[in-house]
């Protein structure tokens, strides 16, 4: 019995390291988020309400290799109530100095490094004309091809405590065809961020530059060019931040095949400060952004596109998980130099947050 036994346990083992299919790790994790939102324009949508249902699922795939490299993916089934089945991740390598590599639609160096600027949670919006072009957030140029890279630096880079850096890139090919048309090529960005402390506070300083080049030769600008710099400063429950970007990029309505909108000096500002009190979290941000349009490449814009809001909001943690919201918006809107009265005004929102 005793022979049989070692015997049975040898071949188990002998089919374990002959590389029998085992499944990798997985994790999974998402959120519903129901509520209730009205907003009250200028224009005709007066104290106009209804119901506010957003919800994410995503799962996570990793395993670790005999060199010590963890090597993980994931994907998307739901985000923010849109299907996304079939929405993968690429691949990352980490690697035991705590260096990164991202594989197949990596991103950007200087979005992963611009530093948060705290805003309000909620579900609360005005609304913006799809031909108003003024930048609401930082980051507003990046257009990448999904074949590309990201490398990340691990800690303390190149020897200096609290630095971190990426460096990233995208190859496309020759995809535009016809002259109202404009596809991202060619895209390299560069990403640096910085930690340090005096006394009590905490300051991060992060952002980068982002440039994207397309193939047609009627545009006067690149497909995407962006500068951006952000910083925050924590002092025990307290976060203060603010951040600036500043370029060009060439909007392509996803509505149409053959239109695309060249874009020249948008820059934005956002500032933002939160507070932390128990269970209670209180938070206010603002975003002043502009920029020029025109309806056809190669031609510079003259009038200015321009969005101002205030956004705040309180947030109390229930219990583990649950997390009820309320919160409230203020936005001026302006299209080609006129005021935009149907996405100018004020916008509330009531509902809860549960995460898993």
């Amino acid at each position: 019995m005793k022979k049989e036994l070692l015997i049975a346990s040898a071949i188990t083992a002998s089919l374990g390291l002959a590389g029998v299919a085992e499944a990798a790790s997985a994790s999974w994790s998402g959120n519903v988020r129901n509520g209730v939102s009205g907003k009250d324009t200028d224009g005709s949508a007066d104290g106009t309400y209804g119901a506010s249902r957003q919800s994410s699922l995503s799962f996570s795939v990793s395993e670790t290799l005999d060199s010590g490299t963890i090597l993980s993916t994931g994907f998307n089934v739901i985000d923010e109530g849109a299907s996304d089945i079939g929405d993968n991740s690429g691949f990352t390598l980490t690697f035991t100095d705590g260096s990164k590599l991202d594989l197949i639609e990596a991103g950007s160096a200087y979005g992963t490094h611009t530093t948060a600027v705290p805003g309000a949670s909620g579900e609360q919006s005005v609304g913006t004309l799809s031909t108003n072009h003024a930048p609401t957030g930082l980051n507003f140029a990046g257009s990448n091809d999904d074949v590309g890279f990201e490398w990340h630096s691990a800690a303390d880079a190149f020897g200096v405590e609290g630095m971190k850096v990426s460096v990233s890139a995208g190859f496309g090919d020759d995809g535009d065809t016809g002259t109202s048309v404009s596809t991202a090529e060619n895209s390299y960005s560069v990403g640096v961020s910085y930690v340090s402390t005096a006394g009590d506070t905490t300051i991060t300083i992060g952002g980068g530059y982002f440039n994207a080049s397309d193939s047609n030769n009627a545009t006067q600008n690149d497909k995407a060019d962006e500068s951006t710099i952000a910083m925050s400063a924590v002092t025990g429950d307290l976060t203060i931040g603010v951040g600036y970007s500043a370029g060009s990029y060439i909007f392509s309505d996803s509505g149409s095949a053959t239109e695309s909108e060249e874009v020249d000096g948008a820059e934005v500002i956002t500032a933002g400060v939160s507070y932390v009190s128990g269970d209670m979290t209180f938070a206010i941000g603002m975003a002043d952004g502009e920029a020029k349009d025109t309806n056809n490449l190669g031609a510079q814009g003259s009038n200015v596109d321009a969005s101002d809001s205030v956004n705040a909001s309180i947030s109390y943690a229930v219990a583990s998980g649950v997390t009820a919201i309320a919160g409230y918006k203020s936005q001026d809107s302006s299209d080609e130099g006129t005021a935009d009265t149907g996405q100018s005004g004020s916008s509330w929102y009531i509902g809860a947050n549960l995460s898993f």
